[in-house]
């Protein structure tokens, strides 16, 4: 059976391919959605000198760690596995209670903050470049992102290879290289984070709809990629 081709994958492959070679020391952050999972599988069959990890928040749905082991099984050692600092998070959790994020947006955020900013900003030092999953098709908050940006929270540049992607080219390249996906988006769901935090959406909702869907108005955004000050997604605007 030949495999499906999207519009996008040269375009992908090629920014992988520039950042492997003129961006190194790079890693790709991957909360193991497909978009991730797609870069991945690009990484390891051309053998792109771009390192992939995720974070372990200790929150995660039995689903997602099923699918790291399904990782491991495919690709080999090929994923690095960050955790936040275990005395932070016991102290966050003696003072707020282990479900304290549903009182307030402030306490949500301080734990998405705990849990997946501090590790993840503190593996990024001295890095080039970081990568992630994010697509204009997500959410209204992420319409507007670029390929490449600097991001001057993290003092590198941040590159969104799969921006332009459909969720129809990427679900075609997935299924067509039998690429191992978390079980949970046949259920509905659209973006998966902490297992108390991610829901399957409904329908006419966008994809993340489904993060930390009690709070009204808010950004959904954990602070991975967004700017503390302006309280908005980062753009590209410093190129």
């Amino acid at each position: 059976m030949e495999k499906a081709v999207p519009t996008n994958l040269d375009k992908t492959l090629e920014l992988l391919t520039q950042i492997s070679t003129d961006y190194s020391p790079s890693v790709l952050s991957s909360a193991l959605g497909p978009e991730s999972l797609v870069m991945l599988d690009l990484i390891v069959e051309h053998k792109l000198n771009i390192e992939v990890v995720t974070i372990d928040t200790g929150r995660l749905p039995k689903e997602t760690y099923s699918l790291m082991q399904a990782v491991f099984s495919r690709y080999g050692p090929v994923l690095k596995v960050l955790y936040p600092d275990a005395a932070e998070v016991g102290d966050w959790v003696q003072r707020n209670g282990v479900n304290g994020f549903y009182q307030s947006v402030e306490l949500r955020k301080q734990c998405c903050n705990i849990r997946k900013v501090l590790p993840l900003k503190q593996f990024l030092v001295g890095k080039k470049a970081w990568l992630t999953g994010l697509r204009k098709e997500q959410s209204p908050t992420r319409a507007a992102i670029e390929m490449r940006q600097w991001d001057s929270n993290y003092n590198l540049y941040k590159f969104n290879p799969m921006a332009d992607w459909t969720a129809q080219e990427m679900w075609a390249y997935i299924h067509s290289h039998a690429i191992p996906y978390n079980k949970l988006l046949d259920e509905g769901y659209k973006s998966i984070g902490c297992a108390p935090c991610s829901r399957a959406v409904k329908p006419g909702e966008d994809e993340r709809a489904g993060r930390w869907w009690w709070e009204r108005g808010s950004l959904k955004e954990c602070g991975l990629h967004f700017d503390p000050k302006s309280g908005r997604l980062k753009r590209n605007n410093e190129l």
